[in-house]
């Protein structure tokens, strides 16, 4: 199988794999002609909960764009699902809440980023593009929310058991990158401060998830800021 070609090249939208779950069907396909007219390779579309999970196992998609309220099955739970199987997985949830409350739900249960459906159809098409890359992507003023529950979770971080091994070994390069993603900046950024490529950093990321057993971007922040390497 031949390599992606990376995300930040010309004609880099065709062959990310796209799948798109809305209970609104308009608007469902919609946001599937846009995607698609663009240039993703849109793989699968759902309706409800179950058939998002269902879907999204067959035909193994990049990205998913996901909508939270569904029939069926919540939004966060096919996320906690589809991304506790396969980490991965990137999703996007795109939604009509702009509650803080929902905002941090999605990220918890694994996604990637978070717009509202107020976004135009060019800012959907780059935030799926930045998803499919790793970035986070969150609608303006939702970032610093984020991040401002990362440091609140690390201020009372889960007790760790008696017989917890060792904490591995990362490289300097790993613990510069580790450095930079929980003082909240995309991995485009950190390519540019690095003087490295995105593709580097989006390795380096996924090293670090392993040694640590992480499994998505929250635990790797809040691991970080537990640490102290934001302040570093």
């Amino acid at each position: 199988m031949s390599e992606r070609t990376d995300v930040n090249e010309p004609n880099a939208l065709h062959g990310i794999r796209v799948m798109v779950v809305d209970d609104h069907p308009m608007w469902r396909d919609a946001v599937a002609r846009d995607l698609a007219a663009a240039g993703f390779d849109v793989v699968a579309t759902a309706g409800d909960g179950p058939e998002a999970v269902r879907r999204a196992r067959a035909t193994t998609p990049d990205v998913l764009v996901l909508d939270l309220n569904l029939p069926g099955m919540p939004g966060v739970q096919v996320c906690k699902e589809l991304v506790g199987a396969n980490p991965a997985l990137r999703v996007l949830v795109l939604s009509a809440s702009g509650e803080h409350a929902d905002v941090l739900e999605a990220v918890k249960s694994g996604a990637t980023g978070y717009l509202l459906k107020s976004a135009g159809a060019q800012e959907l098409i780059d935030a799926v593009r930045r998803t499919a890359a790793g970035d986070p992507v969150f609608t303006p003023g939702l970032a610093g929310l984020v991040l401002g529950e990362y440091r609140r979770l690390a201020t009372d971080p889960a007790p760790a058991a008696s017989d917890e091994p060792k904490a591995p070994q990362l490289t300097d390069r790993e613990t510069e990158v580790l450095r930079l993603v929980a003082k909240g900046l995309s991995y485009k950024q950190i390519a540019e401060r690095l003087v490295i490529s995105h593709r580097t950093v989006q390795n380096h990321v996924q090293n670090t998830l392993g040694k640590l057993q992480l499994h998505n971007r929250v635990e790797l922040v809040r691991y970080a800021i537990e640490r102290g390497l934001d302040d570093a």
